[in-house]
């Protein structure tokens, strides 16, 4: 059985105590910074009609984000024009809504065995879903399209990977070289969980470091934890969510070197996962435009805070 690639394969150890440090600070004050290796990662897949594997026990496996019929596509924000005067003036992010909504349709293209540096995975999943049938697709679609506006009102530069434009994908690999060829100054992949009800929050996924292949993440591994410890702490300010409490040793934090998202990129790069989907407390916020709004808010107020350094 295939796993979801923003899902992990294995229960995790808890991070540092060092890092439940940094994340309470920036939760109170937006302050901190983080340093230090890592050691593992995530990316999508999908099958022929069948759902994305099962991660280890206890999380069941995600099921097929099928999009909902009354879960219309949502919409970009209108976009203010980037101030060029703006804090984040000169400054490139990418923004990678994780799976497509589309991805259901296309199980073989997506089933398709790609690089991820250390390995071979499949191309893409279809993500997983809330039991109402709100698509994780749908949801990162939308919070990317907040992000990019909050980010651009900033002056930034903003790039996504895909922007409902494509049939299905794009692959995990090509998400990273999307990034690369950008030169972002940041790239943060948009996700939400599949795991089991009852296990409640979000956590941002840091990459390992890791060398070999097509893989060498030894120069992004201290700007990435930067990174995520400022999304991690101002994403709880923002949103008042609480960090996971089965993933990270509720540190907000995880680190992967499975993810061909975060193996094959060159720049500064995390995944978040903003929430579980199974689960009805977490799902009602998901599903939140209001709510969504908060994320989007939170994600952008830790991107800026790494750029302003």
């Amino acid at each position: 059985m295939r796993h979801h690639e923003s899902l992990p394969p294995t229960p995790r150890r808890p991070l540092r105590l060092a890092a439940a440090a940094a994340l309470l600070c920036l939760g109170l004050s937006g302050c901190g910074d983080g340093g230090g290796t890592a050691q593992a990662q995530a990316g999508p897949s999908g099958g022929p009609a069948t759902t994305p594997a099962a991660p280890a026990s206890p999380s069941p496996a995600p099921t097929k984000a099928t999009p909902s019929p009354s879960t219309s596509r949502a919409k970009s924000p209108s976009e203010p024009p980037a101030g060029p005067d703006g804090p984040l003036s000169g400054k490139t992010v990418v923004i990678d809504p994780g799976h497509n909504p589309r991805n259901h349709l296309h199980t073989a293209a997506i089933n398709r065995q790609v690089g991820i540096g250390t390995g071979r995975k499949e191309c893409d999943t279809t993500g997983t879903a809330t039991n109402g049938g709100y698509a994780e697709a749908e949801f990162t679609l939308d919070v990317a399209h907040r992000l990019r506006t909050l980010l651009r009102a900033q002056g930034a530069t903003v790039l996504l990977t895909y922007d409902g434009d494509r049939a299905f994908g794009p692959c995990v690999d090509e998400r990273a070289r999307i990034g690369n060829k950008a030169h972002a100054d940041a790239v943060v992949s948009v996700h939400a969980d599949g795991s089991a009800a009852g296990n409640r929050g979000f956590h941002v996924i840091l990459p390992a470091s890791v060398r070999g292949g097509d893989a060498d993440t030894s120069k992004i591994v201290a700007p990435s934890r930067d990174l995520g410890t400022r999304i991690a702490g101002l994403f709880v300010r923002s949103t008042g969510s609480s960090p996971s409490n089965y993933i990270g040793g509720k540190t907000g934090l995880d680190v992967r070197g499975d993810l061909g998202g975060l193996n094959l990129s060159t720049v500064p790069k995390v995944f978040i996962e903003c929430g579980n989907m199974r689960d009805p407390e977490d799902a009602a916020l998901l599903t939140s435009p209001g709510w969504r709004q908060k994320a989007a808010q939170g994600i952008a107020d830790g991107i800026s805070s790494y750029l302003k350094g």
